[in-house]
């Protein structure tokens, strides 16, 4: 496994919190290095382009990449930069886990679930897009592919079985959806037959959102297509507290790229208030990924103990904290 990260520090909080997480990264003394390039607004103003073909030679030659939130600006070109990064390195999982943590603005306690969105198809993509001559009709193309359903079906149960959870839920909307709903369904059915030890569960995406507020405890490992997942895994965030508390991870097969959920938050840039902890949990999914099973474990205790002990919390999260004081004190942890 690599040694070698790349790094995207992102747009307005981006270079902030990437700083804070790297600085706790060297803190536990791991061997890594890294290589700095470049995605979002930072792109087109030194080199003219949102993504520059060197950004993703890095990524490709690397295969691991960690990334701040970057900035798509209104207009033309890439409709997303996530979506472009996700379809250009066929990232086709995002995982994104929702666990609850001490000492958080959230209603909730025992929060621990994992949405596993398919990354590359769906109405999200946007494929097809268009608006007739007098601009009173819009159309859109939804393509859900067996290959899609089936690789994201089985990246969900192994996900389940690797970590020791017991129970998928597939969520679909195949009694309205019959063709796109429907076949994703069906694939992630013969999926499931494959895994005996996994119990297995299918719900309706708007019962989905009803039960995750009324009951979220039963669920453990989410399955869905692109646009549910977006929204099922938003859903998941405000049940331990929010964006600032969600990673994710885009996994393919050839190459992974760990993030922060939560967007770019121009209007707290530079101020030093911003909210580390998503980064750094991304960077958890990522020594996980690299099979730095101990170390991923050892960073998730540090920044628990830190949210436990309500040491220099930034103000997002109930403290009077920097983004900087937090990361020195979750670093001071890893160290111990």
């Amino acid at each position: 496994m690599t040694s070698t990260i790349a790094i995207i520090r992102g747009d307005g909080i981006g270079p902030e919190i990437m700083d804070a997480t790297l600085h706790v990264l060297d803190a536990m003394q791991l061997g890594l290095t890294y290589e700095f390039v470049d995605a979002g607004l930072v792109a087109l103003e030194k080199h003219g382009d949102l993504l520059p073909a060197a950004t993703l030679d890095t990524i490709e030659r690397l295969g691991v990449a960690l990334k701040g939130p970057l900035t798509t600006p209104v207009g033309g070109g890439f409709a997303s930069i996530n979506v472009a990064l996700r379809r250009r390195f066929d990232l086709y999982a995002n995982v994104r886990p929702a666990i609850s943590f001490p000492n958080t603005r959230s209603r909730y306690q025992g929060i621990d679930i994992i949405t596993v969105r398919e990354n590359t198809e769906g109405a999200y993509i946007g494929e097809g897009q268009a608006i007739s001559a007098d601009g009173e009709t819009a159309t859109l193309t939804q393509k859900i592919t067996r290959k899609g359903s089936e690789r994201i079906a089985r990246y969900a149960f192994e996900l389940a079985r690797k970590s020791g959870r017991k129970k998928v839920t597939v969520v679909h909307k195949a009694n309205i959806l019959k063709t796109t709903s429907g076949l994703f369904l069906r694939v992630a059915r013969e999926v499931a037959a494959q895994y005996p030890d996994i119990e297995v569960n299918e719900m309706i995406v708007d019962n989905t959102a009803m039960q995750l507020v009324m009951r979220p405890e039963q669920f453990d490992v989410i399955v869905t297509t692109n646009l549910f997942g977006d929204i099922i895994s938003d859903l998941c965030a405000g049940l331990i507290g929010g964006l600032g508390l969600i990673p994710g991870a885009n996994i393919g097969e050839k190459a992974a790229i760990f993030e922060a959920v939560h967007g770019s938050a121009p209007d707290i840039a530079g101020k030093g208030v911003a909210n580390p902890v998503a980064l750094m949990l991304g960077a958890v999914q990522m020594l996980g990924h690299l099979e730095r099973e101990p170390e991923a474990a050892r960073l998730r205790t540090a920044i628990v103990a830190t949210l436990q002990a309500k040491d220099h919390l930034t103000p997002d999260l109930g403290g009077a904290g920097t983004t900087t004081s937090l990361a020195q004190a979750i670093a001071s942890r890893v160290q111990g």
